[in-house]
């Protein structure tokens, strides 16, 4: 089977030249846009390293080696990736359209915060399928957290997010992770719900986080799609699901820049514990490397 693309390959192939030349710059653009960071970024990342290499007057590979690094990491970092989960009990809103990988990524968080000794409950208010309820169950067990789910069939979102705070309250558990529906974002009722969602939670706690998952491998139709999450449920950070790292590790930066929101988990894997925090130094070394 053929090795799958990855930017780190393809940038082993610019670097190992013995000069920097007009390839060089053809192929370093080819490869960041073949990585999804979008033409207009590429153009810019491309214009601020030939500045660099004029001031330096260098003329070795390594040194632009180096320098792309440099200023893909000050770029990722203009944008602060911390969780902030201070309150008790700390409530984040899931939010996302359908198909996304909200379930899994929810199941991946609640074992991520158990890693570090956190209780956390899930509250299933996602409550017109129920299926959705049965998955999510299923993947709070896996990640080791408590579940509160629908007493009934079709019960209010609200009500149930209303039971999951209070039940966070009563057992004195640390973190809420609230899943919400996921319905066609071009539906102005799934906003009405989240809003109605987050007023009932705000009377009870303070909404420590609101993430949006994105599927990565959508690449900008994913920004796209949730632009109405962006607009309407007051969306505190995002969240990378199916990030194979194959060719799309610079929509990373690419959708922190377009919705000036910072990535803060990062789904790499199928696996319980395939969901990290996102930090920028360790992203950029392990994309330009070659290890995702």
């Amino acid at each position: 089977m053929a090795e799958k693309w990855s930017l780190g390959r393809a940038l082993r192939g610019v670097f190992v030249r013995p000069t920097i030349d007009d390839s060089t710059w053809e192929d370093l653009e080819a490869a960041l846009i073949t990585a999804d960071f979008g033409p207009d970024i590429a153009d810019q990342v491309i214009e601020e390293l030939r500045e660099s290499v004029e001031r330096f007057r260098t003329t070795d590979p390594r040194d632009l080696h180096r320098m792309l690094r440099e200023t893909l990491e000050e770029r990722f970092a203009k944008y602060d990736s911390t969780l902030t989960l201070t309150e008790r009990p700390a409530v984040v809103l899931v939010v996302g359209v359908n198909g996304v990988g909200k379930t899994t990524t929810i199941g991946k968080f609640a074992n991520f915060l158990r890693r570090y000794d956190r209780s956390v409950v899930v509250g299933a208010a996602d409550t017109f399928r129920a299926a959705a309820v049965d998955q999510l169950a299923t993947w709070a067990e896996r990640g080791g957290a408590a579940i509160v789910r629908p007493d009934r069939e079709g019960q209010d979102p609200a009500s149930v997010a209303f039971q999951t705070i209070d039940y966070a309250k009563r057992e004195g558990v640390e973190i809420v992770l609230v899943d919400t529906a996921g319905r066609l974002h071009t539906k102005g009722g799934l906003m009405d719900e989240l809003t109605k969602i987050r007023r009932v939670i705000e009377k009870q706690a303070p909404i420590s986080e609101v993430l949006l998952v994105l599927d990565a491998t959508t690449g900008q139709n994913g920004v796209m799609q949730a632009e109405a999450f962006l607009q309407h449920a007051g969306v505190t950070g995002l969240v990378l699901s199916k990030l194979d790292g194959s060719a799309k590790g610079g929509f990373v930066l690419a959708v922190q820049e377009r919705t000036g929101i910072p990535v803060k988990l990062l789904g790499q894997g199928e696996g319980i514990r395939d969901l990290t925090g996102f930090t920028p130094h360790v992203f950029v070394q392990s994309l330009v490397e070659g290890s995702i």
